[in-house]
């Protein structure tokens, strides 16, 4: 029996070292937050909350349904939601049939180029240009 203790404290002992052995350095134990950073504030928060969700649209959203949503989300300064409806806009549209064994070739059509590229100019902060190519997009 006095084995049978003796095994216990020493695995209870080995676990507890292996989680200490885990924790950060300095890591603040009340909030989990490393050294200098204070939890809910600095540029950790996101800059611009999604207000809404593009689940409006559906599962049956088409490429253009997406687009019209980004755009709308663009004009009334809702990037986050804008971001997500372009990547579904640009989900939709490499929708596509392909031969066996050409899965890995990229489409580069000019609708998938179009959206790339506004989702570009949406992530350097050029929500004008990424206007523009939305409506691109939607023409073509």
């Amino acid at each position: 029996m006095r084995y049978l203790t003796l095994a216990t404290a020493a695995l209870l002992g080995m676990t507890a070292m292996s989680a200490l052995a885990q924790t950060p350095t300095g890591m603040n134990p009340a909030t989990g937050a490393r050294p200098g950073h204070e939890p809910g504030v600095g540029p950790s928060l996101p800059l611009s909350p999604c207000a809404g969700s593009i689940a409006a649209l559906g599962e049956n959203g088409t490429t253009n349904d997406y687009l019209r949503a980004a755009r709308a989300a663009l004009v009334a300064g809702q990037t986050c939601q804008a971001q997500q409806t372009l990547d579904m806009a640009q989900t939709r549209a490499l929708d596509r049939s392909v031969v066996q064994g050409q899965e890995s070739v990229p489409d580069n059509g000019q609708l998938v180029s179009r959206i790339r590229d506004a989702r570009g100019a949406l992530g350097s902060g050029d929500k004008a240009h990424a206007i523009q190519l939305v409506d691109l997009a939607l023409a073509g």
